[in-house]
């Protein structure tokens, strides 16, 4: 019962700030937030249609049999959650309170486009898909942001490299 009233809260919460970006703005600037002062940037050293790609996404994106992201704890989940390459649409879901994702729950390509990277793979238009994708929960705050900087996205990276791939295409919700 305290999770479906905390959800409702978080929903409302986010439908004003959304409606009324002053207080966004306001509340933004109270949070804290990952800065980065070096941009990692990589020019592509091979044509798109022979590099491997990967999506990355804040939608909290996840299979119907993974675990959800943790919607009670209010600091966020800063895991995130491996999506093989050929899932099906039908078996994925959104479990995040802090943004409308009513028109994603009925087309996931919105923010995470796995069957728009599959159709330019079958045109040949990208060389290959990574054998996973990644989804994480867009809304990390306090000892969360510690997690994903220091074990999240560490490890994230890891598992791109193992991937080898040339191209990450972030989907933010």
């Amino acid at each position: 019962m305290i999770t479906k009233i905390r959800q409702a809260k978080d929903k409302l919460i986010a439908k004003i700030l959304l409606r009324h970006p002053a207080l966004f703005t306001a509340w933004e600037k109270k949070s804290e937030t990952l800065a980065f002062n070096d941009v990692p940037w990589v020019n592509l050293e091979k044509p798109v249609a022979e590099s491997k790609l990967a999506l990355v996404t804040t939608g909290g994106v996840h299979l119907k049999k993974q675990e959800p992201f943790d919607m009670v704890d209010p600091n966020g989940d800063a895991g995130f959650r491996e999506i093989p390459f050929d899932t099906p649409i039908n078996e994925l879901k959104i479990t995040h309170n802090y943004y409308d994702h009513r028109n994603a729950d009925k087309d996931i390509n919105i923010i995470f486009p796995l069957e728009r990277v599959q159709h330019l793979q079958g045109n040949r238009e990208i060389g290959e898909l990574s054998q996973y994708h990644f989804s994480f929960m867009g809304h990390i705050l306090g000892d969360q942001l510690d997690v994903l900087r220091n074990h999240s996205i560490p490890l994230l990276i890891k598992r791109l490299k193992e991937e080898q791939v040339d191209i990450v295409v972030l989907s933010p919700a």
